[in-house]
């Protein structure tokens, strides 16, 4: 129960912000929700006047189509052919009193009956608004589709019946496809209609955004609420529910976190008689947890094919996400910072700084909560991950990884889709990617993402097989595009690098063997590369043996030697200090090492770091030659 207290705190610390409109990177609207409030997708908006009268309509634009609702118990739970009305806001065949007159199609009884019945006890209770009571007038008139028809909205065939789906035989009649086709998924009679209230002589708050309805359906609401009970989640004693909330990651998500619906089955029979003896969670409780984690989802939780990484603070939302990597923290690229040396403890303090920030903004109170939700099926969704952590445990952890799983990358843009170097962590989706390949599947994704989890926020070591397969990817460049392969190999070394603890810099003094392999591979990369120049875009020798390298050394650096010789005479004297660092490098091998026993990852770090460091002084003898110039 844990995780619903701390949604629930989490809605108690912004009562401020309930109702108030943000959008997401696209345009699409989101809100806190009130208390007995849903989203849904609308497809129509109906104009009504204060009369109660039609004035207008329209087809819903998709950037617009998400609509704050207000809903009952059996509605935001209502399935298949259940008939439970939204109080307000609903689809064609529940708000329309003439939907059998144009062909709609019930088995039953009439949804309008009920939807009228209920909205009615609404109207004319002491809670409502002139609003309601307008909109209650007009559906009262039963000529919803009628008007529709005549306002050009909804379409009917020869035998004044809405049209199912459409068919070319229609243009003649209508002309080109309508609009309401392209808007509903299904035919018109799925249609979800919005109203408003219309008036020529004032501005008025859109119905779904007005805070006066929110509050007038909530007060009209309480006092239908059942029995009392004791909430396991407050241990307070309020009115309880058994139906919960669903449209958790979307508005058309019908997956619940909390479900006893099935009387026949195991869901709790075999345990217990009742599923109120299992918990009692308060209607209260429920809707505000399950708002706020709606609310969180829609503003800073990341989704992978449906599965869901969530981060927030009880009285603090921005927490620093673990599955970022550290240009999303501190996005200044290497070339402005002024830089001697890429060292582990230098970088630890600039972590340390950025996230001093975040201590200083959390109470001495706040705990960071870490979630990950995803649903095996259409009805049922699951907490695979939570943690509730003090906040300077967290964050002493986040600055761990960050510190340590780290290595130069090339692969990120900044605002003006530039290309910039970083220095730290590389984000666990792009970890996936290195290990698994850039079009693996989103089930392996999000499976790599959270089994990266524990390695970032309980300091687990890292799964051998991520390491190994991203090892093996980063080994074999021909099997991948040239930006790929350096993408993945900078991964690959960050990877590498949080189990051996090394640095980008290059360590002349290393005489690890695998390290000196890697540093000659590097250095006959870059000859051939300098020799080639840069019009010539194929790859070197030492790249399309890479694969073959790593497995037998000895061997296969025999032949890529041989194959330098002739960009050796090419070069002449410029090759000369390559030439020579190649011998030195060489000669720090033991004989007995000279061997075609199969690399380890160390050597990924040495022929990063030699390759980085000869490319750094090419830079600066062409800076100092321009400069002289």
């Amino acid at each position: 129960m844990s995780w619903l207290l701390n949604l629930y705190e989490t809605y108690e610390s912004n009562l401020d912000r309930v109702g108030e409109i943000e959008k997401k990177h696209n345009d699409q609207e989101f809100t806190l929700l009130p208390i007995s409030h849903t989203t849904q997708n609308a497809h129509i908006e109906v104009e009504i006047t204060e009369d109660g009268e039609f004035h207008s309509a329209r087809v819903i634009d998709k950037l617009d189509f998400s609509t704050l609702i207000p809903c009952t118990e059996g509605s935001a739970s209502r399935a298949g052919a259940k008939i439970a009305p939204y109080p307000l806001h609903d689809k064609l065949s529940y708000v329309a009193g003439d939907f059998v007159a144009f062909g709609g199609k019930i088995k039953g009884e009439a949804p309008f009956t009920y939807y009228l019945e209920q909205l009615e006890k609404w109207a004319k209770s002491p809670f409502a608004t002139n609003k309601v009571i307008s909109i209650y007038k007009y559906v009262n008139k039963k000529q919803l589709i009628k008007d529709l028809v005549e306002a050009g909205i909804l379409y009917v065939d020869a035998d004044n019946h809405l049209i199912d789906t459409w068919d070319k035989k229609y243009e003649g009649l209508y002309g080109d496809k309508p609009a309401i086709f392209g808007a509903v998924a299904g035919g018109q009679e799925s249609a979800f209609i919005r109203f408003n209230v219309y008036s020529p002589n004032k501005i008025l708050k859109k119905v779904w955004k007005d805070k006066e309805i929110y509050d007038s359906f909530i007060r009209y609401y309480q006092g239908l609420l059942g029995d009392e009970d004791l909430c396991f989640v407050t241990g307070e004693k309020k009115p309880s529910t058994d139906k919960h909330a669903n449209k958790i990651r979307n508005a058309a998500d019908k997956a619940k976190l909390i479900s006893a619906n099935d009387t026949s089955g195991f869901t709790f029979r075999g345990r217990f008689n009742k599923s109120n003896e299992v918990a009692s969670i308060s209607y209260e409780v429920s809707q505000k947890a399950h708002n706020a984690l709606k609310w969180l989802i829609n503003r800073q939780g990341k989704t992978i094919d449906q599965r869901v990484f969530l981060v927030w603070g009880n009285d603090y939302l921005s927490i620093p996400d673990p599955i970022e990597d550290t240009f999303a923290i501190n996005p200044i690229p290497i070339d402005i910072r002024e830089r001697k040396t890429y060292t582990n403890q230098e970088f630890a303090n600039e972590v340390a700084k950025a996230l001093e920030g975040y201590k200083n903004n959390l109470s001495s109170k706040s705990n960071v909560n870490i979630m990950i939700l995803d649903s095996a099926t259409t009805g049922r969704m699951a907490v695979l991950y939570y943690r509730n952590m003090d906040k300077e445990l967290y964050l002493d952890r986040l600055a761990k990884w960050h510190s340590t799983c780290v290595w130069v990358h090339r692969y990120r843009k900044n605002d003006q889709g530039e290309h910039v170097q970083f220095f730290g962590v590389p984000a666990t989706k792009d970890i996936a990617f290195a290990a698994y390949g850039t079009k693996a599947n989103d089930k392996v994704v999000k499976g790599l993402m959270e089994r990266m989890l524990p390695c970032i926020v309980d300091d687990k070591k890292i799964p051998l097989d991520i390491v190994k397969s991203a090892f093996h990817r980063a080994s074999n460049p021909v099997s991948m595009e040239k930006w790929e392969w350096e993408k993945t190999l900078s991964v690959t070394c960050a990877l590498i690098n949080k189990r051996e603890g090394y640095n980008v810099a290059l360590d002349i003094e290393n005489n690890d063997r695998d390290y000196l392999f890697g540093r000659l591979l590097a250095v006959a990369d870059v000859l051939e590369r300098r020799a080639l120049g840069s019009e010539e875009t194929r790859s070197s020798n030492a790249i399309r043996y890479m694969n073959s390298f790593s497995k037998s050394p000895a061997r296969t650096w025999k032949t890529i030697q041989e194959s330098l010789q002739p960009y050796q005479a090419r070069l002449g004297t410029k090759a000369r200090y390559l030439s020579s660092l190649i011998d030195e490098v060489a000669s720090r091998i033991d004989v007995d090492d000279f061997n075609n026993k199969p690399l380890s990852g160390k050597y990924l770090l040495g022929f990063y770091s030699q390759r980085h460091d000869l490319y750094q002084k090419k830079e600066k003898n062409n800076a100092t030659e321009e400069a002289s110039n």
